[in-house]
């Protein structure tokens, strides 16, 4: 489980469109910018470095999806190991990139170690969200907001040692001392992680979107992701513009969005993991106050409320704990729904769980630094705040309407099975007089039963 602490760490090369320092999230923001501004010196534009960092989000969406497809027939270790083992690749190259010429071909190879380090990525944490489920199938949950903590650190750690290694070293150190941490991961997981065998599925991921309630699910995980992504792109430059804040400020503000996160992670993890009923719960109430948090960042500006740096930082805090009670029970609900789904509970299906969530979070990753900074550019970063805020909102007002939509299909479903199934019972069985009471008709009283896998539904007609 290692592996995943030092994933965790690698997952962030997301784009960040501002060109200020504002660290964040280890490699995402002090690695970013700092390639960013080899980037100009090299004679790419701004709109050019933007896709540069694009490209990595569409390359881990595809590879994400195609990792979870195939995970038995690759195999889990080998996905990880070689996932691995490119990240670290890739990211020592990347350093290197400041001594290709500038022009064309430096930007060719810019899109190029991008996106293979994107499929790296995609393949480790796919293939390590995966065996995590499998290797503790009853404390999922658990285990995932344990890893987080390390995640925390790595947002607290990442870039005030990123910083340092650039302003002394330049600028290759920071890539190589993460990309060689990272190949010293690779046989550290060979040694210690199972092989895990298993057959494949002939389940596909639009079978799973079939389920609303997995849909919703998925639509959540985008608007979390979307609103991080936001964040990185626009709050730096809000902060500095309105309160005056030097970069090194702005990055302890952002603590207060890390270290809430990862104080809630594996509390949560535990809570959900021990009463898997909340599950639900949580992302809703955590989804409610992202969309508050995000209103009052600015505040949005129907509040009259002015703009304080100690309700920012508070508005950050409570951002960074929704995000805990959010982000962590909705891996192991989608598994849920999965297996009520009919998919087989094994590898196949825990690793196109995998990928959907990796597909779903690089989309929002995608979208909320780009609409976020279009939005922010043409109105205000109140008014965009407030917008993202509104699209959380949305997402779990739909999540809390939900069980009412699905407890009320089922009913009528059932309706139309016992229709049918009590003509068929007088026909075969006319010495019974109420149908679904005798007790001489089991089987077929089983048989509606199983319409949805629901006794409890069923008694009530």
């Amino acid at each position: 489980m290692d592996s995943q602490v030092s994933l965790q760490q690698t997952d962030n090369s997301i784009p960040a469109e501002s060109t200020e320092h504002t660290p964040r999230m280890t490699r995402q923001q002090t690695l970013t910018l700092i390639s960013m501004a080899s980037a100009v010196k090299k004679g790419a534009s701004q709109t050019v470095i933007g896709l540069i960092f694009g490209c990595y989000a569409v390359c881990n969406f595809i590879g994400s999806l195609v990792m979870g497809k195939y995970i038995v027939q690759i195999g889990p270790k080998f996905m990880l190991v070689m996932g691995l083992f490119v990240s670290s690749g890739c990211t020592i190259l990347f350093g290197l990139l400041n001594r290709v010429p500038a022009g064309p071909i430096f930007i060719t190879l810019c899109f190029v170690v991008r996106s293979i380090d994107a499929l790296g990525f995609a393949a480790a944490m796919t293939s390590s969200f995966a065996m995590t489920a499998k290797i503790f199938p009853n404390n999922v949950a658990t285990v995932l907001g344990s890893l987080e903590i390390f995640t925390g650190l790595g947002l607290i750690l990442g870039p005030p040692i990123g910083g340092w290694f650039y302003q002394s070293f330049g600028y290759e150190v920071p890539f190589m001392f993460l990309g060689c941490f990272l190949l010293i991961m690779v046989p550290f997981n060979i040694y210690v992680l199972p092989n895990i065998d298993s057959d494949p599925s002939k389940d596909s991921f639009f079978r799973l979107l079939t389920k609303v309630k997995i849909v919703l699910i998925c639509y959540v995980i985008f608007t979390q992701s979307a609103g991080l992504g936001f964040l990185d792109a626009t709050l730096s430059l809000f902060a500095m513009e309105r309160f005056n804040l030097s970069s090194g400020y702005v990055g302890l503000i952002m603590l207060g969005l890390s270290l809430p996160y990862c104080l809630a992670s594996p509390l949560i993890g535990y809570f959900t993991d021990k009463y898997p009923s909340t599950r639900s719960w949580f992302i809703v109430l955590g989804g409610v106050s992202t969309a508050v948090s995000f209103s009052l960042l600015g505040p949005v500006p129907f509040l009259h409320i002015p703009s304080k740096l100690w309700l920012l930082i508070i508005m950050l805090g409570v951002i960074g704990f929704s995000l805990g009670i959010t982000a962590i029970p909705t891996f192991p609900e989608i598994i849920t729904c999965a297996n009520e789904q009919g998919y087989e509970e094994g590898l196949s299906t825990l690793g196109m769980v995998s990928g959907l969530f990796g597909a779903v979070w690089s989309m929002g990753m995608f979208y909320g630094p780009i609409v976020g900074g279009l939005i922010t550019q043409h109105l205000s970063f109140e008014w965009a705040a407030a917008i993202q805020g509104g699209l959380a909102l949305l997402g779990h007002l739909d999540d809390i309407t939900a069980p009412y939509g699905q407890f009320i299909r089922p009913i009528s479903s059932v309706v139309i099975e016992r229709d049918h199934l009590e003509e068929e019972h007088r026909v075969h069985h006319p010495q019974d007089t109420v149908f679904g009471m005798d007790e001489q008709a089991p089987p077929v009283w089983m048989e509606l039963q199983h319409v949805d896998g629901d006794t409890s539904e069923v008694t009530l007609i």
